[in-house]
């Protein structure tokens, strides 16, 4: 037996071994290519490992590369996806930290991305694009029962607060007040019950009365139309009547300019008439029988020579 043969075949064994174990434990880098992302959760990522598979929609497309805290933010997480080159990771893209089944195996599930949405790309030249996280099942149940929580607090100390000892007696005093109060009414309810129907009465009676009023209030309604009626007819017969002044006293002007001369003219021959009345009248009361005889010549004077008389 050849030992040489058998050392030889042992060694290249081992190395193929040793390959493949090699091989395994990068995923089959050797023949798949991967792109990196970044994503930063603000929740805690318990329960997730490395090389936890990274799903887009169900689908394995890559796996968890690396963990750890944010060196600008200890509050957050980096993590970093090895996934297949090829794989459409678009703006919308979103992260989410989900649990298989009972076990509580972590992984991460991709999701989004429109068929129209750009692919994703790195802001800075030399880093990984960073995809949109948003907070798990697990967080969101959280934060609801921390809410929920905070609330039932309250609202218990805010009870403790309303059952103090002051409050109870209080209470028990306003008890008390109720059930004198109750007693009274029951003592008044004949006089309560009169009341009830006094002012039924007076409701009915009040119903009658609009019932009657309301003819009355039509009649004063036509009323008023009268009245604005009269007053628009006042209006137009004012108007009517300034302008019958106008005319009038367009018409007298008219008249007194056409008419004044001939008024000047007979008040002088009146203003003469009247002296000549006058010395008439004068004449008649110093010598009454002139009006028979006529006027007399006047009589002669001293050293006058008369008159010839006139042959008749």
């Amino acid at each position: 037996m050849n030992y040489a043969v058998v050392g030889a075949f042992v060694l290249v064994l081992g190395a193929a071994l040793i390959a493949g174990a090699l091989w395994l434990m990068s995923g089959g880098s050797f023949q798949t290519k991967y792109d990196f992302y970044l994503a930063f959760a603000d929740e805690s990522v318990a329960g997730l490992n490395l090389n936890a598979p990274v799903k887009y929609s169900g689908v394995d497309v890559g796996k968890v590369h690396a963990i750890k805290l944010d060196p600008v933010n200890p509050e957050r997480v980096q993590l970093t996806f090895a996934i297949v080159r090829g794989t459409p990771i678009k703006v919308d893209t979103v992260a989410v930290l989900k649990t298989q089944g009972l076990t509580g195996i972590a992984y991460v599930e991709l999701s989004g991305g429109a068929r129209d949405s750009p692919l994703l790309t790195a802001t800075v030249e030399g880093q990984y694009p960073v995809i949109r996280t948003k907070p798990s099942l697990s967080a969101r149940l959280e934060n609801v029962l921390t809410t929920v929580l905070e609330k039932l607090d309250r609202t218990s100390s805010n009870i403790d607060a309303l059952l103090s000892d002051e409050n109870r007696e209080a209470f028990k005093s306003a008890l008390a007040d109720i059930a004198i109060v109750a007693r009274t009414i029951a003592a008044k309810k004949n006089t309560i019950d009169a009341g009830i129907n006094s002012a039924a009465k007076t409701f009915d009676n009040s119903a009658r009365l609009t019932a009657q009023l309301g003819p009355v209030v039509d009649r004063i309604g036509r009323g008023a139309d009268a009245v604005e009626k009269l007053g628009n007819d006042a209006a137009l017969a004012s108007t009517n009547a300034s302008n019958a002044v106008t005319a009038v006293g367009s018409d007298v002007q008219k008249f007194t300019t056409s008419t004044l001369t001939e008024v000047q003219r007979v008040l002088a021959e009146i203003s003469v008439l009247t002296a000549s009345l006058r010395r008439l009248s004068e004449q008649t009361q110093r010598d009454p029988g002139s009006l028979l005889r006529g006027r007399s010549p006047p009589l002669e004077g001293p050293g006058d020579t008369p008159k010839e008389k006139r042959s008749p």
